[in-house]
């Protein structure tokens, strides 16, 4: 009967909401993996540039939100590694757990470890951990899909409401810690809730029901060692390129910047000239390249949470709450709130809209323009001096913010495991979070320009650029609805 249902494009094993069973799992790590990054990455500015009596390194304050941005673009860059490994060597469901291990390890790290060496030893082990989570995860949901099953959005609509969950608890929870115990402690809490979410889905990985376990392309022996030549060649270059200074702290995230986009133009021509990819996988390939790009723009501006709008809050955010103020990183859960109210009504407007929802170009388009225009909000706050920004003001524009991401990112993820080739379905994803990646990145370079005497033209400057490429995407997205070859 599994398999019948599965040819008709319905989930083989429903839950109540109608999804397979093992989307509750999925849900489940990625809450918990969500809890320990965005709680960890919320103090991680702060620790990097407070003084050595509030607990921090003292760092310049444009280094520390490059670094912080940098590593976020590391995270992402991390994801061609895991999605390499799963379709070539183990298989998506393996690599879900071990990246887990790898995460659970690097909060550790940061928690015990002091200084910048805990930093280093804790952001490698996160970024590598977390790359191999977050790519396969996502990949292995859509495996539990037919191509054309129309609750596929639904549910990655639902599985990003998880990712959201553990974004808005994350912050809170290491922002009390730190505020009242220190920075370590903050840290800790996000390595327990690792630990949590990894023991959860150790127990319950039945659910999954096989999926994710064969490996879709597999490396012949013959070549195992040439990968290995490969590996040790890369760790010389990076280890080399620290020592002689070429890359260090304060050039970080432009460095970043610079090898994800030659990766990403790497793994396109790999995938357009492969011949394990067909003409009309290549010409769906063809089609997410505007979308890529468009992903990457929308993430420069939405990733500044962790970087400008992070220092926005410490500085010029009045935090007041009859008379207690709360720590700067919960500006951190403030928009995922609004993702988690606005999920289920998200979720609900694309089933009954079916195929008279726009299209996904048009989402997209909608996405980018949205993240410029809410950009442009804060102008109305520029000129002013001090902290003295409303809470409710930050909370109104991050509610754009919020809209803006339900357009993009769920149905990001949707697109691309249908966009993917068969031999790439890994990798494909992979290459949606290099988007992200890049624009992570990218907001670690934007951040350095950031003087809150000319606000308005930070923001508004990189809100009309926004507001300019949704605009370019929302125009041409009926040429790339057909490059989609049947893909909605």
């Amino acid at each position: 009967m599994a398999e019948v249902a599965q040819r008709r494009g319905l989930p083989a094993q429903l839950t109540v909401l109608g999804h397979p069973l093992g989307l509750a799992n999925l849900f489940s790590i990625e809450l918990w993996e969500r809890f320990s990054f965005y709680g960890m990455l919320t103090i991680l500015g702060y620790y990097l540039y407070y003084t050595s009596g509030a607990g921090g390194l003292e760092l310049p304050k444009s280094t520390a939100t490059g670094i912080v941005g940098a590593y976020g673009g590391l995270v992402y860059l991390s994801t061609v590694l895991g999605g390499w490994v799963a379709d070539r060597l183990l298989g998506m469901e393996r690599i879900v757990f071990y990246g887990g291990v790898a995460v659970a390890m690097g909060h550790t790290a940061l928690a015990i470890l002091p200084g910048l060496t805990g930093v280093a030893v804790g952001l490698v082990l996160i970024a590598l951990g977390s790359g191999a989570l977050k790519a396969n995860a996502t990949s292995l949901l859509g495996t539990f899909y037919d191509e054309n099953n129309p609750r596929r959005d639904s549910g990655f609509t639902l599985f990003y409401l998880g990712i959201n969950l553990g974004a808005f608890i994350g912050p809170i929870v290491a922002g009390l810690l730190q505020s009242r115990l220190g920075f370590h402690y903050g840290f800790g809490a996000a390595a327990l809730g690792m630990a949590i979410g990894l023991a959860q889905y150790a127990l319950f990985r039945r659910n999954l029901g096989g999926h994710g376990r064969t490996v879709p392309n597999p490396l012949p022996r013959s070549a195992r060692w040439r990968v290995g030549v490969g590996a040790i060649g890369v760790i010389g270059l990076t280890t080399g390129a620290v020592a002689t200074g070429l890359v260090r702290l304060t050039n970080l995230s432009q460095v970043t910047t610079g090898v994800i986009c030659i990766a990403s133009v790497a793994y396109f021509a790999v995938m357009l000239t492969s011949r394990k990819v067909d003409a009309i996988e290549r010409t769906r390939v063809r089609a997410f390249i505007p979308l890529f790009i468009a992903t990457a723009v929308f993430c420069s501006l939405f990733q500044q949470i962790s970087t400008v709008l992070a220092v926005y809050s410490d500085e010029r955010m009045d935090r007041s709450i009859f008379g207690w103020t709360a720590p700067p990183s919960w500006v951190g859960s403030i928009e995922p709130v609004w993702v988690i109210l606005l999920s289920p009504l998200f979720a609900l407007m694309w089933a009954r809209l079916g195929r008279r929802a726009p299209t996904t170009p048009r989402k997209f388009a909608y996405g980018v323009i949205g993240m410029g225009l809410a950009f442009l909000l804060f102008i109305t706050m520029a000129g002013t001096t001090g902290r003295v920004v409303p809470a409710l003001v930050v909370v109104a524009i991050l509610a754009v913010f919020a809209a803006s991401e339900l357009m993009i990112s769920p149905t990001g993820l949707a697109v691309t495991t249908q966009l993917a080739p068969r031999a790439f379905r890994a990798q494909m994803v992979a290459l949606y979070f290099l988007s992200v990646g890049l624009g992570t990145a990218m907001s670690g370079v934007l951040a350095r320009y950031y003087d809150p005497a000319h606000e308005s033209v930070y923001f508004g400057g990189l809100g009309a650029v926004a507001i300019a490429v949704g605009l370019v995407i929302w125009a041409i997205a009926p040429r790339i609805s057909r490059l989609m070859e049947g893909v909605y």
